[in-house]
C-alpha cells in the first residue's frame, strides 16, 4: 500500500513548488515508509509514498509510460488482485512490460481502455493518472471504498491526497469546520457521510467512482453500483457459488513479495479465511501460515457476556489455529497502552473516532508489522452477508434512522444550547438518513419487508462498512501494514446483494448461507459458533482512565471543547457510574467508556489540528 498527493493548477507553475509538494507527500510517510517519488510539471506535480508489497524493483512511483507518443504518468494507492490477467489480455493488445508490478499493469490498462479500464479491475485502489497530452486528470477510488482519496479546489488549483493531513499541509487548506462539519463530528461520527471531508470545501471521491479534471471543470460520475435483480439459482447453486467466490477472492489476496499472515478472532469470518489461507500455503508449499490476535489484560476476569458479545473468544482462536495448524501469536495490552494510543489514533484518523476501537487495532497492526507486511482480515461479511443485530431485531430493523447511532436526541443533549439550535444535529442525522434511503436500488414488486431489509444491507455497506473500513485502512497503515478485506470482493457483494433474506439465513441462522457454503473447512463449533464482535477491554481500568482524562479537560478553561458542549450535562455523565448506566453510543462497542475518550480525542483534535469553527 502507499501513499499519494496531487496538485494541479491552471495558473501557478507547480513545477516550482516542490517544497509544498514535499511536504503535503511526507505527511504520508506511514502508509509508505520505503520510497517517496515525485514528479512535477507547469500544471501537474504528483507524489508518492511506498509501502513495498510487489515488485521491490519494479514498481517505483509516479510512473509514466508511453503509447504512440501519448504519455501518462500515475501515482496509485493499493492492489490489484487480477493483474496477471489483465498483463495478458494487454499483452495480446501490443503492450510491452519492464516490471511484474501491478502499478504497471493499471497505467497501461488506463491506456488500452481510458475510464473504462475501471470495470476490468478486481483489487482495492485510489490513484490518478495524469494526460500530459490531453492536459487533464484521471481519478478513481475502488468499488466499496477500501482505499480512501479526498480532494479540494482552491482557486485554481485541484489538490488531491489519500489522507486528510495530505491536504492539511497545504497552505491553501485550512482546518475549519463549518455548521456541516460540526453536525459530522458531534452528530454522525465516527462515521462520516459518504462523500464527506468534514473539513469546509473538503471533501472525499465517494466509492465506485471517479472524477475527470480539466481546466473548465471537475466532474464525478460513477462506474459501479449495486443492481438489484431476481435470485434464481437454487440452494445447491447458491451454496457452491458462494463458496467459489470466497475461497477464490481469499487465494487471489495472498499473493505478496513479502511476508503474509492473517488476523484470527475465533469468529466465523476469520476463521474462513485462515482456513482457505492455510490450505493455500499448504498447496503452494509456502511454509506455515502465521495467525494473530488480540487480547487485554485481565479480560479473562472482567468479560461479562452480553447479546452483542455472548461469548471469549480466545478458546476459538487456539480451537481454530491448532485444528489448521498456524503459527499463532496472541498479542495482548494493558490500559495503558489502550490510553497511550488514544492520540495516536486521532492523529492516524485526522479525526475523533472509534476511541479504544481504534487504539487497540492500531497497537496491534504495530506489533504485527515487526514480522508481517501483508494481512487479510474479515472485515465486511457481517454487513454483506446480514450478520449484525439490526438485520434481525425489528426494533431495530425499522428503528427509521441508522441503527449503530439511534442515540441522537442524547448526542444533540450533549451540545451547548447555542450550538445545538446552529447545527441542528437532529434534523441534519435524519436529512442523511433519508437521502440514503433515497439511494436504495429497490426492487420491483420486492415483499416490503424483503424490501426494508435491501435498504439495511445498503445502508449497512455505505455507511457501517465504510466506517470500518476507513478504521482499517487507517490503523493498519499508521503502522505501515497492510491490511486487505477478502470479503469486500465486488463479486462477492454483487451476488450476495440479491440473494434473498431466507436463503442468506439458511438454516435459521445469521450468515447462513455462508456457514452452509464453507461446511468441511472448520471445526462446526466454529462454524456455527455465535457472531462476536471484534474484541475490545473489558477492563474498568480503561473507563477510570478514559473519565479522569474527560473530567481533566472539563476542569481546563483552556479547553476548546468546553465552547461546544454543555460541561454540567457532560459532566454529570463522567461523574455518574459508567457500568450501570451504559449510553449506547455507536454501534455494538462503543458505550459510555468509549463516549469519554471520544470527547477526549476530540479536545485533542482540535488543539492538536488547531480546527477553527467558520461561521
Amino acid at each position: 500500500m502507499c501513499g499519494i498527493v496531487g496538485w494541479i493548477d491552471w495558473e501557478k507553475d507547480v513545477s516550482k513548488e516542490r517544497p509544498i509538494l514535499q511536504k503535503m507527500t511526507q505527511c504520508l510517510t506511514n502508509r509508505g515508509p520505503d520510497a517517496e517519488g515525485f514528479w512535477l510539471t507547469p500544471r501537474a506535480a504528483l507524489g508518492h509514498r511506498r509501502l513495498v508489497v510487489v515488485d521491490p524493483a519494479g514498481g517505483q512511483q509516479p510512473m509514466t509510460a508511453l503509447k504512440s507518443e501519448h504519455a501518462c504518468t500515475i501515482v496509485y494507492n493499493g492492489e490489484l488482485y487480477n493483474t496477471e490477467d489483465l498483463r495478458q489480455e494487454l499483452i495480446a493488445c501490443g503492450h510491452a512490460f519492464q516490471s511484474h508490478s501491478d502499478t504497471e499493469v493499471l497505467l497501461h490498462t488506463y491506456l488500452e481502455w481510458g475510464t473504462d479500464c475501471l470495470s476490468r479491475l478486481n483489487g482495492i485502489f485510489a490513484f490518478a493518472i495524469w494526460d500530459e497530452r490531453a492536459q487533464h486528470l484521471f481519478v478513481a477510488r475502488d468499488r466499496l471504498g477500501v482505499k480512501p482519496l479526498f480532494y479540494a479546489q482552491r482557486g485554481s488549483s485541484f489538490l488531491l491526497a489519500s489522507e486528510l493531513k495530505a491536504l492539511l499541509a497545504h497552505p491553501e487548506v485550512r482546518p475549519e469546520l463549518s455548521r456541516e462539519g460540526l453536525a459530522e463530528v458531534f452528530g454522525i461520527s465516527p462515521a462520516r457521510t459518504p462523500g464527506h471531508g468534514v473539513f469546509h470545501n473538503v471533501h472525499e471521491l465517494r466509492p465506485g467512482c471517479f472524477l475527470t479534471v480539466t481546466r473548465d471543470r471537475v466532474k464525478q460520475e460513477r462506474y459501479w453500483q449495486l443492481e438489484s435483480r431476481p435470485h434464481t439459482d437454487d440452494l445447491d447453486t447458491t451454496t457452491a457459488r458462494v463458496r467459489e467466490l470466497v475461497v477464490d477472492a481469499i487465494e487471489r489476496q495472498l499473493v505478496a513479495d513479502v511476508p503474509v499472515a492473517t488476523l484470527l478472532s475465533g469468529g466465523l469470518d476469520s476463521s474462513i479465511i485462515t482456513a482457505v489461507a492455510a490450505a493455500h500455503f499448504k498447496k503452494e508449499g509456502r511454509g506455515t501460515l502465521h495467525s494473530y490476535s488480540i487480547d487485554y489484560v485481565d479480560n479473562d476476569k472482567h468479560f461479562k457476556a452480553s447479546a452483542f458479545q455472548p461469548n471469549d473468544d480466545a478458546p476459538y482462536v487456539q480451537l481454530v489455529s491448532s485444528y489448521l495448524g498456524t503459527q499463532h501469536h496472541t498479542i495482548k495490552f494493558d490500559t495503558a497502552d489502550l490510553v497511550d494510543a488514544l492520540k495516536t489514533a486521532t492523529l492516524a484518523r485526522d479525526l475523533p473516532g472509534m476511541a479504544d476501537v481504534d487504539a487497540s487495532l492500531y497497537l496491534f497492526c504495530r506489533e504485527i508489522k515487526k514480522e508481517m507486511t501483508v494481512v487479510l482480515s474479515g472485515e465486511c461479511a457481517d454487513e454483506v452477508f446480514g450478520g449484525y443485530p439490526w438485520f434481525h431485531r425489528e426494533e431495530l430493523l425499522h428503528a427509521g434512522t441508522f441503527p449503530w447511532s439511534r442515540a441522537v436526541k442524547e448526542r444533540a443533549s450533549w451540545l451547548s444550547p447555542e450550538l445545538r439550535a446552529w447545527v441542528k444535529p437532529e434534523e441534519y442525522v435524519a436529512m442523511r438518513y433519508a437521502e440514503s434511503l433515497d439511494e436504495v436500488p429497490h426492487l420491483p414488486g420486492e415483499d416490503p419487508l424483503e424490501a426494508r431489509r435491501r435498504e439495511m444491507f445498503y445502508l449497512n455497506m455505505t455507511w457501517f462498512m465504510n466506517t470500518l473500513l476507513d478504521r482499517k485502512d487507517r490503523m493498519s497503515m499508521a503502522a505501515s501494514l497492510e491490511a486487505r478485506v477478502p470479503f469486500c470482493d465486488h463479486r462477492i457483494v454483487e451476488y450476495v446483494w440479491n440473494i434473498p433474506w431466507e436463503m442468506k439465513t439458511y438454516g435459521g441462522r445469521e450468515k447462513g448461507i455462508l456457514r452452509k457454503a464453507m461446511e468441511g473447512i472448520l471445526p462446526d463449533e466454529v462454524l456455527y459458533r455465535k457472531k462476536s464482535p471484534y474484541p475490545k477491554t473489558h477492563n474498568p481500568s480503561y473507563t477510570e482512565a478514559v473519565r479522569t482524562w474527560l473530567l481533566d479537560i472539563l476542569n481546563d478553561p483552556g479547553s476548546p471543547l468546553l465552547q461546544l458542549v454543555d460541561v454540567p450535562v457532560i459532566r454529570k455523565i463522567a461523574e455518574s457510574d459508567a457500568q450501570a448506566s451504559s449510553i449506547p453510543f455507536f454501534g455494538q462497542l462503543m458505550s459510555t467508556p468509549q463516549l469519554f475518550a471520544y470527547l477526549g480525542q476530540m479536545d485533542y483534535w482540535l488543539r492538536a489540528y488547531r480546527v477553527s469553527i467558520r461561521a
